[in-house]
């Protein structure tokens, strides 16, 4: 009798297993959950922004496993077998997604200073928040399409992106360099971006530099510039139709980073936490 309730015990585990790994609800995975706003939001978490390189089966796995949300996850032990097994086209367009966001990204965008009385930067996750500043017409806002021109004369504008703040030091005090390898898409002024600089990673991301001092060189689009190249400085220009309009806002780099939807839109993703995880590779310089 022992026996046969244990059979009976373990068939039906399997059938509840079955039954969980195959249905769809229980993975929050599908074929459009790479445009969630949860995966958008990219909540990485300390353990993982800890790890020295990221394995996108990791953080696909444990995405999916943890609703989307690794802030509170202390093991970054995984196992994709079952996962992948159960939805395999799904799991690969999920896990080809964070490939485009976090295979390229080498540096982090602001330099350690060799001198050891430069105030550190800081950033905080403000992704999303509201923003006052609504264009005053045609043309305005960040204006090209990887950069949130969607929204750009909306009084509900939301910052997609993480600035990071160098407001102790003055405009053009913090270099800024290039965190992927890629071909320079966008440059020059946008009323609310300022002086900004967009560069195509070869994985297919965006990123988005916003609120330059200048540029470091005579850069055109379609130049190519490498990760770590120093292509600007920090600033506080934009907020203003007029070239070169500034001190509307403390000193800081915005940084966005965009990827491409079937449809062929660009869907900026939360910066917050890939930056985390980026500060443990920062180029040193003398300024």
């Amino acid at each position: 009798m022992p026996l046969i309730l244990i059979l009976l015990l373990a068939v039906f585990q399997c059938s509840i297993t079955n039954y969980l790994i195959t249905n769809p609800d229980y993975y929050q995975l599908g074929p459009y959950s790479w445009e969630s706003n949860d995966f958008r939001a990219m909540r990485l978490g300390n353990a993982v922004a800890r790890l020295d390189s990221l394995d996108t089966d990791m953080v696909t796995t444990l995405m999916v496993e943890h609703d989307y949300d690794l802030t509170g996850l202390k093991d970054t032990r995984y196992n994709k077998r079952m996962l992948a097994a159960a939805r395999p086209v799904d799991y690969r367009k999920l896990k080809h997604a964070y490939e485009t966001v976090l295979g390229d990204l080498k540096y982090f965008p602001i330099p350690e200073s060799q001198n050891k009385d430069t105030p550190e930067v800081v950033f905080e996750d403000g992704w999303m928040d509201g923003r006052g500043y609504v264009s005053g017409g045609d043309g305005g806002g960040r204006g090209d399409s990887q950069a949130g021109g969607s929204q750009q004369n909306s009084p509900k504008r939301r910052h997609e992106g993480c600035d990071i703040m160098g407001s102790k030091m003055p405009s053009g005090y913090y270099p800024v360099v290039s965190m992927t390898d890629g071909v320079i898409e966008k440059i020059g002024w946008l009323e609310m971006g300022g002086w900004r600089i967009g560069v195509r990673a070869p994985g297919g991301a965006y990123l988005y530099y916003a609120h330059l001092y200048d540029y470091a060189g005579d850069f055109k689009e379609g130049d190519r510039v490498k990760a770590g190249e120093l292509i600007g400085y920090m600033g506080d220009t934009g907020y203003g139709k007029t070239e070169g309009t500034r001190g509307n806002f403390d000193v800081h780099l915005h940084v966005g980073i965009y990827i491409k939807t079937d449809h062929n839109e660009e869907m900026s993703v939360n910066p917050y936490w890939i930056l985390k995880w980026l500060e443990k590779r920062r180029l040193v310089f003398t300024y």
